[in-house]
């Protein structure tokens, strides 16, 4: 039986190019199409889709639980989920857990009776939640955050190295000392990096990490503002802070603001995510930007790999660096 991947093979392109072509989606030159289909058309290739999820008892549905619909960074990468899964012919149910666990073990249920044929994950939960679907031998991709213990693949962003690159940018550019950090949950894969990446740099940097000045709690923007209110007091007020992500960043401006307190001027900013939109219209924050849409479609390729059932017996794990944008926040021009 002919498959996609051998009209792939044959017209020299991906697969993901082949479902565009012939499913008439964007994004492919008409000469592309034209050569596809008549591969297509000579190797009698004919995708049904219906045929194939009640020959595999599959529905071609996948769905995406992520903590934070609102955070500019999932958007983007639910984009790109949505994006290439429907070029596969799969829909996406989108799932937002609000940071809390129980509501992502309560999707994590539903999904099992909606019988969608795999998940993606960013999870809040240490993994408990998680673990009936690895009983029931469920597909499934780990975004953004790693789980302890985990057997599944997983595509994230390098937060060691990101939160690394930003401290030391404070301290060699702009010569801080009293560096402060606000981050998400220590439970977090991506909170606990973050806050290592920050040690580090200032261990070589000679300096001893003060405990006072690593502040995690939740990747919220109230829990940003409060602390920083909090550091930004007495009479030692940090001279720079590292917000763990970009509604953090937000509280942290909040707070500055009503403490008089003027950011790059009295104090230097950096963070972790990046917004888009705001960033293009107002270039302001220094941010290590994570390549959220291609998280989102490279997570899709794999867990359709899985769901295919293809022979892949090792865990598979994909780190990502961000890219380090330098921008006024921190005291740069």
């Amino acid at each position: 039986m002919t498959t996609i991947y051998d009209v792939a093979k044959k017209a020299g392109v991906s697969p993901a190019t082949v479902s565009r072509a012939l499913s008439g989606a964007k994004g492919v030159s008409e000469a592309t199409r034209k050569k596809v289909l008549a591969v297509a058309q000579e190797l009698q290739y004919s995708p049904n889709y219906i045929a194939r999820s009640l020959k595999k008892r599959q529905t071609n549905t996948i769905a995406l639980i992520i903590s934070d619909i609102t955070n500019p960074f999932f958007t983007t990468l639910a984009r790109g989920v949505e994006d290439r899964a429907s070029e596969y012919g799969f829909n996406t149910i989108f799932c937002n857990t609000d940071e809390d666990p129980r509501i992502e073990a309560a999707y994590v249920e539903l999904m099992l009776r909606r019988q969608v044929d795999g998940l993606l994950i960013s999870s809040c939960s240490n993994g408990e939640s998680l673990e009936v679907l690895f009983r029931k031998n469920v597909p499934v991709v780990l975004v953004d955050r790693r789980v302890p213990r985990s057997r599944w693949d997983y595509v994230v962003g390098d937060s060691e190295y990101g939160a690394y690159a930003l401290t030391r940018h404070l301290l060699e550019v702009h010569g801080k000392r009293r560096i402060a950090i606000i981050s998400g949950p220590l439970t977090l894969s991506t909170s606990r990096e973050r806050i290592e990446g920050y040690r580090r740099a200032l261990r070589e940097a000679g300096i001893t990490p003060c405990e006072e000045h690593i502040r995690a709690g939740a990747y919220k923007e109230e829990f940003g503002y409060q602390a920083a209110r909090e550091l930004l007091v007495g009479k030692h007020p940090v001279e720079a802070v590292f917000a763990g992500n970009n509604v953090i960043a937000v509280g942290v401006i909040r707070a500055a603001r009503e403490l008089g307190v003027r950011v790059p001027e009295d104090l230097a900013l950096v963070t972790f995510d990046d917004f888009d939109l705001a960033s293009a219209l107002f270039p302001f924050l220094t941010a290590a930007k994570q390549p959220a849409y291609t998280i989102g479609t490279l997570a899709v390729e794999m867990l359709l790999e899985r769901i295919r059932g293809e022979n892949i017996r090792e865990r598979r794990e994909v780190v990502l660096r961000p890219e380090i944008i330098i921008r006024k926040s921190c005291g740069c021009p």
